[in-house]
């Protein structure tokens, strides 16, 4: 699957394909931060749904592991690379919350998808196809613009 050009109808795609959010959002970014699809798929594969405990947005989690990948430190004691990647996450994280009012899959679908009810009317609601898929988008082009 092809997920270099991210709009909603790619990310819900994925989803159709059993792709996530944090899926979708690093293997939009990988060959910009060194990784081939296969293994941005995989790593981030535990991690939709904020990982399938409505916690942290996959698509969150996704972006977050991409400005790892790209920013953080490789040596002992390189604080101006470590603090440069926390400015960075720290910029991801603002800009996605004052979209979205939170970085919590169950805040931004207003529901708890790990419980059986808020399941039901996410599901009934068809949040994960009317909703996700921007959510996705929105990350990955917040994403695009930090990692230059």
């Amino acid at each position: 699957m092809d997920f270099k050009n991210m709009t909603p109808e790619v990310a819900l795609q994925g989803f159709g394909s059993g792709f996530d959010c944090s899926t979708c959002t690093l293997a939009h970014v990988a060959d910009k931060i060194g990784l081939d699809e296969e293994t941005a798929l995989k790593i981030s594969g535990a991690f939709g749904g904020g990982m399938w405990r409505g916690d942290t947005c996959g698509a969150v989690v996704g972006a977050l592991m991409a400005i790892g990948m790209k920013y953080a430190q490789t040596e002992a004691g390189d604080e101006e690379t470590k603090n440069n990647m926390l400015a960075k996450k720290a910029e991801f994280e603002k800009r996605f919350s004052e979209k979205y009012g939170s970085l919590i899959c169950r805040e931004i679908l207003g529901y708890d998808l790990s419980t059986e009810e808020g399941m039901a009317a996410i599901m009934e609601q068809e949040l994960l196809a009317k909703k996700c898929p921007y959510v996705v988008c929105d990350a990955c082009e917040i994403l695009e613009e930090i990692l230059g």
